[in-house]
């Protein structure tokens, strides 16, 4: 798979290509601010807190749901091709059950139903190992040490703030 090219430029380098995976990030959580703040987006969180409500007050739900699955889709297409034009080579074994929990752990840790919540968690399950290197641990002990932190927090965020560091607190 060949590096992306955007107007004769080609991001082959890693710096390049950071500088594509950012302004593409940014220009991706602009556009979803920008959704989420329109009637659309308070539809959505109209039909998250209750479907049967939404759809009384006139929101037909099946239709933003497809909506909703479109541009999520979207999205999921575009991380898909910058992480395939990466790597250049992409297989059915790149993306295993370790990836996937790591992405929910990432929601878990930093709360779903707004746009900070999975920009909190990345942050923080992407530092935390790289903050553990510093700590000078054997290649042998390092990684079970990350996995307990990582199971600690989980536990205590599930304990302490089920919504996650930066989710959206349900007021019962």
């Amino acid at each position: 798979i060949p590096h992306p090219k955007l107007f004769g430029f080609e991001f082959g380098s890693l710096p390049s290509f950071l500088i594509l995976s950012s302004v593409l990030a940014l220009l991706t959580f602009f556009v979803l601010y920008r959704l989420s703040s329109s009637p659309f987006g308070r539809a959505l969180k109209a039909i998250r807190e209750d479907e049967v409500a939404a759809s009384a007050l006139g929101k037909r739900v099946p239709s933003f749901k497809i909506w909703v699955f479109m541009i999520a889709s979207g999205i999921a297409a575009i991380s898909g091709s910058l992480y395939a034009g990466y790597v250049t080579y992409i297989d059915p074994t790149s993306f295993t059950l370790d990836e996937s929990i790591f992405i929910l752990a990432i929601l878990l840790v930093g709360g779903s139903g707004n746009l900070r919540g999975p920009i909190v968690g990345t942050l923080f399950m992407v530092i935390l190992p790289e903050a553990l290197r510093f700590l000078g641990l054997p290649d042998t002990v390092a990684p079970n040490v990350r996995q307990m932190i990582y199971g600690i927090v989980l536990v205590l965020l599930m304990y302490f703030r089920p919504q996650g560091i930066a989710g959206e607190y349900k007021f019962e």
